[in-house]
């Protein structure tokens, strides 16, 4: 049976209680960019190192290779509402102590690492959480309308956070853009509170026989593991705009702390631009993630030309553009074809690889931009992104999705194309 791919995205914000959470969301996404750009400044200001740089950003994904799967589990398990509000709660928290720490000048390169990692840990176990509550929230049916509206206030937020970050660091200082971080989680946590317990998938068990079983389906179902292999190439070679982008902007371009924002900005317009036109036709189409990974990795080849700062700026967006395109259909193909019982394992090891794949990808293009300089390391980068994606395109790709999701949890062969 077919998708039906006329029902737009906006009809859920009509929902009282997802328009609330949606917000909510936003505002929270807003206040993590907004730290994200801030972090990477404070660290060349630290330290003055793309290297580093790339360290620090690796580290704050590593967790992800260790917690994304036991967080899958304990998703099916328990209350995936009661764990978002652990795991934000955790990252407000943390944010509060970093802005506190850079206010009163005591603020070392070591207190970064630290707190990238433990970050990262409450991150690996919020993403594969999130990503299943919002099935619970907006229901099966209207699912891949809620994951291009989510995209749409999450690339929004890319847009906005880092330019506020620029001008908050000019006016105020480093540490304020944390601090707006650690009050951005209040809003999701008050929503949080008021948001109905659902009854958990499964019962306790064996943890290492529920992990097998999701990291059997993904292997199992044939355009399930072609996505996630996709997605972590892509995440490896082209998804560094962390390291990429600050570098870029102070070490190549010369730019103060406002120029490095608009670039920023410059990547999430791009990723607008994506995840507008994913929410008018509101459905999963995987030859789309193919696509944007060509057209990302090829933006990250331009950038070896000597561009003026705005031609980079556009080339970014190009890049955000690829990026979100591949992700909104990857993370929409596989949470459709995932069974509801084993939704949360599968989506651990969907963000496994994604967010798992990114400490090499990271450290890799800081060490690459720190001996070959900006350009040329950026530019590698992006032919490793073109290379890897044109390897995967001698597997078929459908068009569209167009088979119903399976209610069954018994790994099936392959997905049919229209």
């Amino acid at each position: 049976m077919l998708y039906d791919e006329k029902v737009l995205s906006l009809a859920l914000l009509r929902d009282p209680q997802y328009r609330t959470y949606w917000i909510a969301l936003f505002l929270s996404q807003l206040g993590s960019w907004m730290q994200a750009a801030t972090q990477g400044w404070l660290v060349l200001e630290l330290t003055g190192s793309a290297e580093r740089l790339g360290l620090v950003v690796a580290l704050q994904f590593v967790p992800s290779l260790l917690f994304s799967i036991p967080a899958g589990v304990l998703s099916d398990r328990y209350s995936r509402r009661n764990l978002l509000y652990l795991t934000q709660s955790g990252m407000g928290l943390l944010a509060l102590v970093m802005s506190l720490l850079i206010i009163s000048h005591t603020v070392r390169y070591e207190h970064v690492l630290i707190f990238a990692f433990l970050y990262g840990v409450f991150n690996a176990a919020d993403l594969p959480v999130r990503q299943a509550f919002t099935v619970e929230i907006a229901g099966r049916d209207r699912y891949p309308g809620a994951i291009a509206l989510n995209s749409f206030g999450f690339n929004t937020s890319r847009v906005i956070g880092p330019a506020l970050a620029g001008l908050l660091i000019a006016g105020l200082g480093l540490g304020w853009s944390y601090f707006a971080n650690a009050l951005s989680f209040v809003p999701l946590l008050l929503v949080l509170r008021r948001v109905p317990r659902l009854t958990p998938q499964t019962q306790p068990g064996s943890v290492l026989k529920d992990a097998l079983e999701g990291l059997h389906f993904v292997w199992n179902h044939g355009l399930v593991r072609q996505v996630v292999l996709l997605i972590g190439l892509s995440s490896l070679f082209g998804m560094n705009f962390a390291t990429i982008v600050p570098v870029y902007a102070r070490l190549q371009l010369g730019l103060e702390a406002q120029g490095y924002g608009f670039l920023m900005s410059a990547v999430g317009l791009g990723s607008i631009v994506a995840a507008v036109v994913q929410a008018l036709g509101a459905g999963a189409r995987p030859l789309r993630a193919v696509l944007g990974s060509l057209v990302l990795g090829g933006a990250l080849v331009l950038l070896i030309w000597p561009l003026p700062p705005l031609w980079v700026a556009a080339v970014l967006a190009l890049g955000g553009l690829g990026m979100i395109t591949t992700n909104i259909n990857a993370n929409t193909t596989v949470q459709l074809i995932a069974p509801d019982r084993i939704r949360g394992r599968v989506m651990s090891v969907y963000s496994m690889v994604l967010l798992g794949s990114g400490p090499l990808g990271a450290y890799l293009s800081g060490l690459l931009m720190e001996h070959f300089g900006a350009r040329q390391g950026v530019a590698a980068m992006g032919l490793l992104t073109l290379l890897s994606t044109l390897y995967l395109m001698r597997f078929p790709w459908p068009r569209r999705l167009a088979l119903a999701p399976t209610p069954q949890p018994a790994p099936v062969a392959g997905a049919a194309a229209d």
